[in-house]
C-alpha cells in the first residue's frame, strides 16, 4: 500500500510510520531524512541541495519530487510507501500522483491524525528527557519516580528541545492548517482520507491505523 500521513508537528507522525515499517516492511520517505541523507551522501542531487541551502533558499518542488522519484525507483515494488511530510502543499499533491503513476503505483490511503490544539501544546511543552539514556518524560503526564532521578539510568541530568515552547508549536499549528490542511479536499474528493484520533495512546493510535489498512 502507498499512504500518505498527515498531522501537525507532534501528532506522532514519525512513530506511527516507524510501526508500519516495523510491522509492514514498508518504507518511510521522510523529505527531511531525504534531503539530509542525499547532502551527507554527496549525490548529484544532494551537491544542489547543499548550494541552495548554504545560500538560505528553499529547496524546490522539483528537487523533492526528484528525490521521492529516486527512492521510488529503488524500491521493490512489493515494499509499501508512507509519505511523511510531503505533500505539503496543493502543488506537491499534483506532483505525487504523476510520481506514483510514473512507477505503476497509486495511493490508497490518505491518514490525517486529528489533534486538539490546546491539548497538543500541553503534550509538547511539558516532554523533557534524561540526558544521558534518552528516557522520555513529562511535567504532569510522566514524572520521574524519584524526583530529579531518571528511572532508568539513575542520571539526574535532563534536557528540553529548544524548539518545544507554546510560541513555536502554536506557530507549526498555523502554518499546518495554512498549507497542509488545504490539500485534503483533494483526496476527500477522492475518498481516500480517513481520520483517527492523535490524542489517544500511541497503541491506541496504532490499532486505528491497522484497521484502516486491513
Amino acid at each position: 500500500m502507498n499512504i500518505i500521513l498527515l498531522g501537525p508537528p507532534g501528532a506522532g507522525k514519525g512513530t506511527q510510520a516507524q510501526r508500519l515499517v516495523e510491522n509492514h516492511g514498508m518504507k518511510q520517505l521522510s523529505t527531511g531524512d531525504m534531503l539530509r541523507a542525499a547532502v551527507k551522501n554527496e549525490t548529484p542531487t544532494g551537491l544542489k541541495v547543499k548550494a541552495i541551502m548554504e545560500a538560505g533558499e528553499l529547496v524546490s518542488d522539483e528537487i523533492v519530487s526528484a528525490l521521492i522519484s529516486d527512492e521510488l525507483a529503488a524500491m521493490g515494488d512489493d515494499v509499501g510507501a508512507i509519505f511523511d511530510g510531503y505533500p505539503r502543499t496543493e502543488a506537491q499533491a499534483h506532483s505525487l500522483d504523476a510520481i506514483l503513476k510514473q512507477h505503476g503505483r497509486s495511493l490508497d490511503k490518505v491518514i490525517e491524525l486529528e489533534v486538539n490544539e490546546e491539548a497538543l501544546v500541553d503534550r509538547i511543552t511539558g516532554r523533557f528527557t534524561c540526558a544521558r539514556c534518552g528516557a522520555g518524560y513529562h511535567d504532569r503526564h510522566k514524572l520521574p519516580e524519584k524526583e530529579g532521578v531518571c528511572d532508568v539510568c539513575g542520571s539526574t541530568e535532563f534536557k528540553r528541545r529548544p524548539d518545544d515552547t507554546e510560541e513555536t508549536v502554536r506557530t507549526r499549528m498555523q502554518e499546518y492548517r495554512g498549507k497542509t490542511a488545504p490539500i485534503l479536499p483533494i483526496y476527500e474528493a477522492r475518498g481516500l482520507v480517513e481520520r483517527v484520533d492523535g490524542m489517544a495512546s500511541m497503541d491506541e493510535v496504532t490499532a486505528s491505523i491497522e484497521a484502516l489498512l486491513s
